[in-house]
């Protein structure tokens, strides 16, 4: 990419999309273009084809999706699996059409089988059977790799599919029905050490930022005290602040900063092309996509005791088995991406921290 060449960020209010136009930004690309969802339904076809025949970009990431955490998934499945199809179909095909130079799609490590052999490989895709509470958005980006590969194979283009572990970061989505496990565990911490304060202050503006249904700081008291306990936030009859985590704690999961993957994404469409994704003695092309992660996984329960710890949280975590865990284990093996010549910076420890001042605004 040369600096001034006219690339195209979907999905640029998001986790990934912000940080990449961060990212962009801050090595000297100045042709970013943008668009939110009120301006261009990526859904809608004909407006996707309107939109790439007017600006005409060279570059273009492809960050907008549909995300959620478990109940998300799990309760909106439908629209999880259609509106992830029609947004990759609708901007990778277009992006064929009007001869885009590169394009990267990012998808997500949950394309691999429930029961993956550890660390997960590139090669383990389809495999075995997937997590079922995420089958559906599973699905819309396993067929987001083939895409990207079919049309890379039969036209010539320049398509990079690129799977991150579990991000986090600035922008992230802290509202406790949708938000991810590392964000909803450092609010639910957070208000809970607010509650064994008494610092209803501090719970006020807490809720007047991001109201839980409908409850904010103005609400009754009884309302605030009703909304934290139904979200796992109370007090026990001793006095004692507890927390509630979903499923056993046993579970592990893989932690990257949001700006370490805006970084190897940018690295990627700098210095890589497809050619560089799969051995060339290969018969058959496949699994040419690229996982992005650390290689270093934490359980649950761990990583609610360091958040514990470093917000200052002295209740107790109780863990509701009648919950679902998910997949028990998830790490991604990175060799793939540490030979192409990229790795991450920002570790958990330091990330957690950086995390909740970003939280405190």
């Amino acid at each position: 990419m040369e600096l001034n060449s006219k690339i195209y960020v979907a999905g640029h209010r998001g986790l990934v999309g912000s940080a990449l136009v961060k990212n962009l930004k801050s090595k000297g690309y100045g042709n970013i273009i943008t668009r939110t969802h009120a301006e261009l339904d990526l859904t809608n076809s004909i407006k996707v084809a309107e939109f790439f025949e007017k600006e005409k970009p060279e570059y273009v990431f492809l960050a907008a999706a549909k995300v959620g955490g478990i109940v998300a998934n799990n309760i909106y499945r439908g629209e999880f699996i259609y509106d992830n199809l029609m947004i990759q179909n609708n901007v990778i095909h277009q992006s064929y059409q009007h001869g885009v130079k590169k394009l990267l799609f990012l998808g997500s490590t949950c394309i691999y089988p429930k029961q993956c052999p550890q660390p997960m490989q590139e090669d383990y895709l389809l495999t075995d059977t997937l997590e079922y509470t995420n089958e559906p958005y599973a699905i819309a980006k396993i067929a987001g790799i083939k895409l990207c590969e079919s049309y890379n194979l039969q036209y010539g283009t320049n398509f990079i599919s690129v799977m991150p572990t579990n991000l986090y970061g600035p922008n992230d989505n802290f509202d406790l029905e949708k938000s991810h496990v590392l964000p909803a565990l450092i609010r639910k911490i957070h208000l809970g050490k607010a509650l064994e304060n008494e610092d209803w202050d501090m719970i006020d503006k807490d809720l007047d930022t991001l109201p839980i249904e409908g409850v904010s700081g103005r609400s009754l008291l009884e309302d605030k005290v009703a909304i934290l306990k139904r979200y796992g936030v109370s007090v026990d009859a001793s006095g004692k602040a507890k927390v509630e985590i979903w499923g056993t704690g046993k579970p592990r999961r893989e932690f990257l900063w949001s700006e370490d993957m805006a970084d190897a994404c940018v690295f990627i469409m700098q210095k890589r092309n497809f050619d560089d994704t799969y051995q060339k003695d290969q018969e058959e092309v496949r699994n040419t996509h690229i996982n992005i992660g650390t290689g270093i996984d934490i359980s649950i329960a761990e990583l609610a005791e360091q958040i514990k710890r470093h917000i200052g949280f002295k209740g107790t975590f109780v863990f509701n088995t009648d919950k679902p865990d998910g997949t028990m284990v998830k790490r991604t093996d990175v060799t793939k991406l540490h030979k192409l010549g990229w790795k991450h910076q920002i570790e958990l420890n330091e990330g957690v921290s950086l995390m909740y001042e970003h939280y405190l605004g």
